[in-house]
């Protein structure tokens, strides 16, 4: 056979059409759909006295203007807890227009629609809002504090109280030779997609149909959420994920109160709708995450193995809890990552603040996770005298100590069981990618230069693929096109090349046959949503099992015309073939077509394939019970549970100390996410990540000034790295397979940005001996340490040898 694409750097279909500007984004559609516009609260905590809105009325162009007295039946209630959670006790969500007290700014008060845009925003800005300001909580302390409270029956601030723990905590730092105790800090950040938000709505009042666009992570749950929103019949309703530019968690809700509220707007007033986010409306009114204050106390012994790890964690969710828990139970359940931690005990407090809500953002707590265990390992290290890396090397699980069972629970609820791994081998591998014993070497060299260099490195490990579950249907047609389609959306991370190779290899059919769709609840109605590092692993099985099915079929089906039996024939570049006879062949385009009992009127090739086998058996039926006319399949993967991907990086920064820039001049990685269908695609999930990393370590905060208002709305102040302050990323792969799933494959998504504050932060520390205790640090934050008694880090040994 020739046909092997899986595990080859197949560059990216889809690239050619969108660099050309020939892709199709939310606001190319609609052309001539109404727009919406939003009023929104401009305080952090305030009652709604009043709405006037008789200044908009005389507007020429305005359509409709709706608050929340419009709102009728299930749009009147709150919007849902999407993630319940046992120990989630105090779930608040908002409505989808403020019903009488606003929790942030940002918050939609008031939606004005009319013929463009230009229009709605002018009506808008004539809508008077009387308020009256209620006091406000910001961060993580002053949650914890409860001068205020956010929802008056929420006193303590305290949405959520999770616990895990393994083994007896307090006994086991009693009896640790080495303790240390430490509190940090991980600032708010956000994700910042190319494309913001969106809705398109067009309601056909004939047929009592909705057909929603919407800049989405998640087209089938928003179109259930709609349906049930909206009292509309399931069937009745399609969302269509067009191409979207960028999501990274924020487009993961479900639903936003615009995707509601735009096609309410549509039934309501008979015409397509539409509304795009502008930027300061995403600062302000999308989701954040990130910040939380963490609290660790770790023993250990005199070669620096941990004997017990305790972690209180205080989490800002913002304002609402829309998205359950899942960001800070990722960071406990997670935090561990590679080593081996006997007794351990993680504790988290998730408070309500009058800021944006808290949804995943690439990495969704595990950065956070991360930066807790590295930086005790580095705290370890320092204290006994001894290598980082050795430190980590005595920690580690072992090859042989897999599947590793925590003996606690992941954040579906099933068992947290780490799948498959070489942690030891990461270790290796990114040693001698960075040049670890060389480091003092170039430390020297910089030093001649006038620069400070450190170097700092980070594990971790990250639960992928989770279910409940995706699906996937393949259909070969008669001109021999296979067309894929699947629930899952895609956001720019090379889904439609993945998907074809996956096919493409399970079908033995040139790539370049194969035609993949996602995010179309018309072509595929059950999903559950691009986020966790999961596309490739659930909705991947799903397009192989779909795949195979169809394979099996077409042997099946060819082994009749060929007399064969359909184990002795294969596919291979379109041909289905008996093995090691040339000339005994048939098609796969001419299988589909004979795959239908109406073929021999359209299709040459099929009739002359029909008369060649003679005729058929008149003792058994056109189509065999059980059987379906055509060459299509429709399969599921549901795992069992999570896989866990791992990974190691290292960054060395070079720091001037006449103005304290940092600058990030190495970063290796070494990743390991089991079989690789695409190397080219994993490393340039890796090298975006990075980026990230980069950008969470080094510039990204939400700035909040005490009454709530957001101090850097807008790219002049919110900083990201440019190209030029991201560095060449050095990859190597390890391929440790997973058992759980039939291609042996794990998540790659998020596994450039999960360490990268830790490693930065390690790195920073190391060039100029201060402790780092907060994320992201700027030039600024760091003269300013450097100026005062902050605590001083001793120097580590050299790399090249570990002290006795």
């Amino acid at each position: 056979m020739t046909t092997k694409l899986f595990g080859e750097p197949v560059r990216r279909r889809e690239d050619a059409r969108l660099i050309v500007g020939q892709g199709r984004y939310l606001d190319d559609i609609g052309s001539g759909a109404y727009a919406a516009a939003f009023v929104r609260s401009p305080y952090a905590h305030a009652r709604v006295v009043d709405i006037d809105v008789s200044g908009a009325l005389e507007v020429e162009g305005l359509l409709a203007v709706y608050t929340y007295e419009d709102l009728t039946g299930p749009m009147a209630e709150p919007l849902p807890v999407l993630i319940p959670h046992p120990q989630l006790t105090h779930a608040r969500t908002g409505y989808t227009l403020v019903r009488d007290v606003a929790h942030h700014v940002g918050e939609a008060v008031v939606m004005v629609v009319a013929v463009d845009r230009y229009v709605a925003e002018d009506a808008a800005a004539l809508i008077e809002v009387t308020w009256e300001e209620l006091p406000v909580v910001v961060g993580v302390d002053a949650a914890e504090a409860a001068v205020h409270a956010v929802h008056p029956d929420v006193p303590d601030n305290v949405a959520a109280r999770h616990h895990q723990e393994r083994g007896d905590v307090e006994a086991a730092l009693a009896a640790s030779a080495h303790t240390l105790s430490f509190t940090q800090y991980f600032e708010r950040s956000a994700s910042m997609p190319m494309e913001g938000k969106g809705v398109h709505a067009r309601w056909d009042a004939d047929d009592s149909a909705l057909r929603v666009h919407s800049s989405t992570q998640a087209s089938t749950s928003v179109r259930a959420a709609i349906a049930a929103k909206l009292e509309l019949s399931l069937e009745k309703v399609e969302v269509i994920a067009p191409d979207v530019g960028g999501g990274f968690g924020v487009k993961i809700m479900h639903p936003w109160p615009e995707e509601l509220l735009v096609p309410m707007a549509a039934i309501k007033l008979g015409h397509e709708v539409k509304w795009v986010e502008d930027r300061r409306e995403h600062f302000i009114s999308s989701a954040h995450e990130r910040q939380q204050r963490q609290e660790v106390a770790v023993g250990y012994d005199d070669d620096g193995r941990i004997t017990a790890l305790d972690v209180l964690v205080w989490h800002d969710n913002g304002a609402y809890t829309n998205y359950g828990i899942i960001v800070p139970i990722n960071t406990a359940t997670q935090l561990c990552g590679p080593y081996d931690i006997p007794v351990y005990r993680a504790r988290v407090n998730s408070v309500y603040t009058n800021t944006v809500l808290v949804t995943p953002y690439r990495g969704a707590g595990r950065p956070q996770g991360t930066f807790v265990m590295e930086r005790t390992m580095d705290r370890i290290a320092q204290e006994r005298g001894l290598d980082r890396l050795e430190v980590r090397r005595r920690n580690l699980i072992q090859n042989d100590q897999f599947p590793y069972d925590w003996g606690m629970t992941f954040q579906d609820g099933r068992p947290l069981v780490y799948d498959s791994g070489n942690y030891p081998g990461l270790v290796d591998k990114l040693e001698a990618l960075v040049d670890w014993p060389g480091l003092e070497d170039r430390r020297a060299e910089a030093a001649t230069r006038g620069k400070l260099l450190g170097a700092g490195m980070a594990m971790y490990v990250e639960g992928t693929g989770p279910g409940p579950y995706e699906g996937a249907h393949v259909e070969v047609l008669g001109s021999g096109k296979v067309l894929v389609s699947t629930g899952l959306t895609s956001q720019g991370q090379g889904h439609e090349t993945v998907f074809a190779q996956l096919a493409a290899s399970e079908l033995g059919v040139p790539i370049e046959d194969v035609e993949v769709t996602t995010g179309d609840t018309r072509r595929f109605g059950y999903a559950v949503g691009t986020f966790a590092s999961r596309a490739a692993v659930v909705s991947g099985n799903a397009v192989a099992l779909a795949a195979k099915g169809v394979r099996e079929k077409a042997l099946r089906i060819a082994a009749e015309l060929l007399e064969a039996d359909p184990g002795d024939l294969e596919i291979d570049e379109g041909l289905v073939q008996v093995k090691g006879t040339p000339g005994a062949s048939i098609p796969l385009r001419t299988v589909a077509v004979l795959s239908n009992p109406l073929r021999y009127a359209f299709d040459e090739a099929a009739r002359q394939a029909t008369q060649f086998a003679g005729p058929g058996d008149d003792s058994k039926p056109p189509i065999a019970v059980g059987d379906s006319p055509g060459l299509e399949y429709t399969d599921y993967y549901s795992p069992l549970r999570s896989t866990f991907a791992a990974g190691a990086h290292a960054a060395v920064v070079e720091i001037d100390p006449a103005t304290w820039e940092i600058d990030v001049v190495q970063y290796a990685v070494v990743h390991d996410c089991g079989n690789v269908v695409n190397p080219m695609i994993v490393e340039g999930q890796v090298q975006g990540g990075v980026a990230q990393g980069v950008g969470g370590a080094l510039y990204e905060r939400m700035a909040y000034d005490r009454d709530g208002q957001l101090q850097n709305a807008s790219f002049m102040d919110f900083l990201m790295p440019y190209a030029s302050e991201v560095p060449d990323v050095d990859i190597d792969h390890q391929e440790t397979p997973s058992p759980l799933n039939p291609l042996g494959i794990k998540g790659a998504g998020e596994a450039g940005v999960i360490p990268g504050s830790a490693a930065i932060a390690s790195a920073i520390e190391d060039a100029v001996g201060r402790r780092i205790a907060a994320m992201p640090i700027s030039p600024t934050e760091l003269y300013d340490l450097m100026r005062s008694d902050g605590e001083q880090v001793p120097r580590l040994p050299s790399a090249t040898g570990v002290p006795a």
